[in-house]
């Protein structure tokens, strides 16, 4: 069985067992989370939400918070002395999906 759950504005595929990174939430460490279902699917059947599926809930456990590796942005102009340099670190949840009611 596998459910579609909504994060972050970003979408995810997940399983009973899957480890998932997503956008920080604001839980603690070994704290229960619970997503918002979009579609659930088992075996050939799939059944979409519109646009959460009634009844579907998927919870999770959190891992632990992390940062990503950095980004870095650049911006240059020729000819121009024109340079610009930005660093990013995206801030992450890692999630353990523990169970998914449809």
């Amino acid at each position: 069985m596998y459910a579609i759950i909504e994060t972050g504005g970003k979408q995810y595929r997940v399983s009973e067992g899957d480890v998932v990174i997503v956008e920080r939430l604001d839980a603690d460490p070994d704290a229960a989370v619970e997503f918002p279902v979009l579609a659930v699917g088992a075996g050939a059947g799939l059944k979409v939400g519109t646009p959460l599926v009634e009844g579907a809930r998927v919870t999770g456990r959190v891992l632990g918070h992390g940062r990503a590796n950095k980004v870095l942005a650049f911006r240059y102009k020729s000819k121009k002395n024109v340079r610009r340099r930005r660093g990013h670190r995206q801030h992450y949840t890692r999630v353990r999906i523990e169970k998914i009611q449809a």
